[in-house]
C-alpha cells in the first residue's frame, strides 16, 4: 500500500494536500468519456455492442442487450440458500430505513392574504440503476438503488450492468434485481450505460434519474449528463477516514481500511490519530494485511496526526469522506459534529462493512468532496416536489398591487397586468 504522513498544518490545508497527492494517479477521463457519450448519441445499439466487446465482455458478446426477464427470474431461485438468506436480510433492512424517509405530504399553508400554497412529492416516472462490475460483482449496489426507488414509487426500474467474460451478467447481480423488483437488466456497463439511459438507444429507453456508484469513467459520465437527467451524486470512487484513538484496536482498524481498498488502487484512505503512537501502531496493522492481501496493495494510505479530537473532526469535515470511523471514545458526541461525511459509523463495532452491505443504511454516498452539498442515496433522489397556489379572488385583490411594482421594478409590466386585470375586473 503508498503510504504518505502528512505534516498537521490545519483541517483545510491538510484535507487538501490529501486530496492532491492521492489524486496523483488519477486518469482525466473527461474527454475519452465524452467521446463515448457522442458514439452513444450516433450509433445507439451498435455503440452499445462495440464498447462492451471493447470495455466488458472480452471473450463472448452477450446474445441481446436486454436480459430475459426468465432468467432474471431463475437466478433468484438459483443461488445458494446461505446468499438468498444474506440478501434478504439486506433488502429487509435497506427497504425499512427506506420507507422511514418518504415523509407525509404537507398541508396546505395559508398566506395572510388569503391564498394558499401546498408542497407534494411525486415520484419521477423512470429510474436507470447502474451496478458496476470487472474486478468484482455488485449483487448490493442493486438491492441499495432499485428498493428505495421502488419505496419513492418510481413506476420503471432499469438496470445496467457490465457483462462478464462470457458475456453474461452473475446469477447474483440478477437474483437482486428479481429480489428488488427491477423491470429491465441490460448487459451494459461503463460510462456507455449512463449515455445509454441518458439518451436512449434502440433496444434502452432513457429515464429521468441515473444512480449508482462507479470508477471514474461512471462519475464523469454522470457528471456530463446533469441537466438531461437527475443524478443521485458524485458517487465513486471509494474513501475511508478513520479516526483512531488510544483504545483502538489496529488490526481491526486496518481490516476496515484495507476493504475499502478492494474496491480499487484510485480510492482515498487516511487514517487519523492524536497519539504517534496509536497512528504508527494502525499503519504497521496496515502494512501487515495488506502484505497478506496483494489485491489492496496499490492503494493510498494518508496518515495524519493531529493534535486534539476536535482537530479530527475538523479535518474530517474539511476532507468530507464517503465514509468516516469514529474508532475513539465519546463517539456520539463527536458524531453530532460531522457535517460533510456521507455516512458515519460509530464506535469499535461500527465498520464500514456492515453499511456497504446490511446495515440498512445506503452505501451509494457523496464522494470527492460531494458530500458538502450531497447525501446518500435514499426515497428523496427519487422524488420531487410540486407547488399547488390557490389565489382566490380576495387575495388576487390585496397581492396584486404588489406584483404589479415588484414586475415594474424588474421590467416586465405584463406580468403586472396579469395580476392587476385580475383586481380590476374580477367577479
Amino acid at each position: 500500500m503508498r503510504v504518505q504522513s502528512f505534516s498537521w498544518a490545519g483541517a483545510v490545508t491538510t484535507a487538501g494536500a490529501i486530496r492532491t497527492w492521492a489524486a496523483g494517479s488519477e486518469q482525466d477521463v473527461a474527454e475519452p468519456v465524452n467521446e463515448i457519450g457522442q458514439a452513444v448519441v450516433g450509433e445507439r445499439d451498435a455503440a452499445l455492442m462495440r464498447l462492451t466487446a471493447r470495455f466488458d465482455a472480452t471473450e463472448q458478446m452477450p446474445g441481446s442487450l436486454r436480459v430475459d426477464p426468465e432468467e432474471i427470474d431463475a437466478a433468484l431461485e438459483a443461488i445458494e440458500p446461505a446468499l438468498r438468506d444474506a440478501m434478504e436480510v439486506a433488502a429487509a433492512n435497506i427497504r425499512t430505513v427506506a420507507e422511514a424517509q418518504v415523509s407525509e405530504e404537507l398541508s396546505a399553508i395559508e398566506l395572510p392574504q388569503g391564498q394558499t400554497v401546498q408542497m407534494r412529492e411525486v415520484p419521477v416516472a423512470a429510474v436507470g440503476v447502474y451496478a458496476p462490475g470487472g474486478r468484482a460483482t455488485y449483487p448490493s449496489s442493486v438491492l441499495m438503488c432499485a428498493i428505495p426507488a421502488r419505496v419513492a414509487g418510481v413506476e420503471r426500474v432499469a438496470l445496467a450492468s457490465p457483462p462478464g467474460p462470457d458475456g453474461r451478467l452473475t446469477e447474483p447481480v440478477l437474483a437482486a434485481a428479481a429480489l428488488s423488483g427491477v423491470d429491465e437488466v441490460y448487459s451494459v456497463g461503463g460510462a456507455q450505460a449512463v449515455f445509454a439511459f441518458a439518451y436512449g438507444t434502440e433496444t434502452v429507453d432513457p429515464v429521468d434519474v441515473v444512480v449508482g456508484p462507479g470508477n471514474v469513467w461512471v462519475q464523469e459520465a454522470k457528471r456530463q449528463v446533469i441537466g438531461l437527467v437527475g443524478i443521485d451524486s458524485y458517487a465513486g470512487p471509494s474513501e475511508l477516514m478513520v479516526i483512531a484513538g488510544h483504545d483502538t484496536d489496529p488490526e481491526w482498524a486496518a481490516l476496515d481500511l484495507c476493504s475499502q481498498a478492494e474496491h480499487g488502487s484510485d480510492g482515498r484512505l487516511v487514517a487519523v490519530a492524536v497519539e504517534e503512537h496509536v497512528l504508527e501502531s494502525v499503519a504497521a496493522a496496515v502494512a501487515r494485511t495488506a502484505t497478506e492481501r496483494p489485491e489492496v496493495a496499490d492503494a493510498p494510505l494518508a496518515l495524519v496526526q493531529v493534535p486534539d479530537l476536535s482537530d479530527a473532526i475538523n479535518l474530517a469535515n474539511a476532507f468530507a469522506p464517503e465514509h468516516l470511523e469514529l474508532m475513539t471514545a465519546d463517539t456520539a458526541m463527536l458524531a453530532e459534529r460531522v457535517v460533510t461525511a456521507g455516512c458515519v459509523f460509530v464506535g469499535r463495532y461500527g465498520a464500514t462493512a456492515f453499511g456497504d452491505y446490511a446495515a440498512g443504511s445506503n452505501h451509494v454516498l457523496p464522494t470527492s468532496r460531494t458530500g458538502r452539498f450531497a447525501g446518500p442515496l435514499g426515497p428523496g433522489t427519487f422524488r420531487r416536489k410540486i407547488a399547488t397556489v390557490d389565489v382566490p379572488e380576495a387575495a388576487a385583490t390585496k397581492l396584486a398591487p404588489h406584483v404589479k411594482v415588484l414586475a415594474a421594478a424588474e421590467g416586465f409590466p405584463v406580468h403586472g397586468e396579469s395580476a392587476m386585470i385580475r383586481r380590476e375586473k374580477g367577479r
